[in-house]
């Protein structure tokens, strides 16, 4: 397997009613988050890297009729977890990490990625924030209700 590229995307999926989905981590139980993933390649825009990656750990079509991803403009700069720096190349101990918001209609059971994770809940958003193993998806969340409750109606 090639290295990761230090820079990835945060999904957070939610409902109008500002219901937050978190899908819990099969190599870290009890480490819930919203979606996350690594750009395939250094040139990939960040929109395709968060369709993509909502596609592959929800089952979820980020543009289908209905949905609203929106890019949030906020980037995080974090250090990498040492349990997960073996993905990237030698030395590289920080990501930067796009942060996206994608409306959909309702809270829906979705279809997980077995091999990333291994449960799912849906949550009001001061719950989820506070279930977040990362600070930076925490952190995130807590920007939904001043980012518009869906930036266009979903």
């Amino acid at each position: 397997m090639r290295p990761k590229i230090p820079q990835s995307v945060l999904v957070v999926i939610h409902t109008p009613a500002l219901e937050v989905l978190l899908i819990e981590r099969t190599d870290a139980p009890g480490f819930w988050q919203s979606v996350t993933g690594s750009r395939d390649a250094e040139d990939e825009p960040f929109e395709v890297t968060a369709v993509r990656e909502v596609w592959e750990e929800t089952g979820l079509d980020a543009r289908a009729p209905g949905h609203v991803l929106t890019d949030w403009a906020l980037e995080n700069v974090y250090e990498i977890y040492p349990q997960w720096r073996h993905r990237y190349a030698p030395g590289v101990t920080h990501n930067n990490e796009h942060v996206f918001g994608l409306c959909i209609p309702a809270a829906v059971p979705v279809t997980l990625s077995p091999r990333e994770h291994r449960a799912q809940l849906w949550s009001p958003w001061p719950e989820a924030m506070d279930r977040c193993f990362s600070p930076s998806n925490a952190e995130a969340i807590s920007w939904l209700p001043r980012l518009g409750r869906c930036a266009v109606t979903c």
